[in-house]
């Protein structure tokens, strides 16, 4: 934007001041001063849209990369889907991850509902590695061995697509197509925003992933996944956001398809942030165990 000149060499009636008469010379200066400007202008506006903050983008990604390289925590709550009538399954649900080296373990327990349960009750095994040969293992009530769940289903979920399996993991933090957006508010939050697209080699169904990270923090505020195929977009709300034992963390998580009505909330209760958590931990006799 060009400056506008002072105030102060305007007069009362709008017409300069002094001197009212230039001379060639000044004129001449005038028009070419007038010129640069106009070349300045049509310079910038040639150019791209650059994030104010122009912050390295794995800059951005460094504190939620952490939170999953230090991850050693257990949480129970639970999962709750709300259907378009408002009607609520509520069912009990345990996470615990470690990140060992060059894979990240997560393991979840989904338990009984008191009013029973269409898929009874399940364990899901999630094992993330850097090359993006990720892994699902599903075992439910009643079998002796746990199996790998076909790609096909990672957009399952165990109270349907909403929040799926493959939302347990946040690979996207890890793909190679990283680009940083203009900064933007969300509700109260000032918000780096991320958007990540997976490579040719990256286990999943999204297209793209953006990501709102709380400036301050770098936790994730808000999400719109972009699924494969149908292109439908599904949105992530981190709620009650909170500080404990040097950890972030989200009381509830809300996942919903855009456009759709109804939504899968995950509940969190109780936690350890340093849950001390080993290989036994994540066995196939703990899979299997209910």
């Amino acid at each position: 934007m060009v400056p506008l000149p002072p105030l102060s060499v305007f007069a009362a009636n709008g017409r300069p001041a002094q001197p009212r008469i230039r001379r060639n010379s000044e004129r001449r200066r005038t028009m070419k001063a007038g010129w640069r400007s106009l070349c300045a202008l049509a310079f910038a506006g040639a150019l791209p849209c650059i994030p104010a903050h122009g912050a390295d983008v794995h800059k951005l990604l460094e504190a939620s990369r952490q939170r999953i390289e230090t991850a050693d925590y257990r949480v129970t709550g639970r999962l709750v889907r709300v259907d378009a009538t408002g009607n609520r399954l509520s069912v009990p649900i345990s996470i615990k991850a470690h990140n060992f080296p060059s894979v990240l373990r997560v393991l979840v327990e989904i338990g009984q509902p008191k009013n029973g349960c269409p898929q009874g009750c399940i364990h899901i095994l999630l094992e993330m590695r850097p090359n993006g040969q990720n892994v699902i293992k599903i075992a439910h009530l009643g079998e002796t061995a746990p199996a790998i769940l076909p790609f096909d289903k990672w957009s399952d979920g165990p109270l349907g697509g909403a929040f799926a399996y493959e939302d347990f993991l946040e690979q996207q933090y890890y793909w190679p197509g990283q680009e940083a957006l203009p900064e933007a508010i969300r509700g109260a939050r000032n918000c780096d925003v991320v958007m990540s697209t997976p490579g040719e080699n990256d286990r999943t169904n999204y297209s793209q992933v953006k990501t709102w990270l709380d400036h301050s923090t770098g936790f994730p505020v808000y999400a719109e996944k972009s699924l494969k195929g149908s292109g439908a977009v599904k949105e992530v709300t981190y709620l009650g956001l909170r500080h404990n034992g040097g950890v972030w963390s989200a009381g509830q998580v809300e996942a919903k398809i855009h456009g759709r009505a109804g939504s899968t909330l995950l509940i969190v209760e109780r936690g350890s942030a340093k849950a001390n958590l080993t290989l036994k931990d994540f066995s196939p006799e703990q899979l299997i165990r209910f």
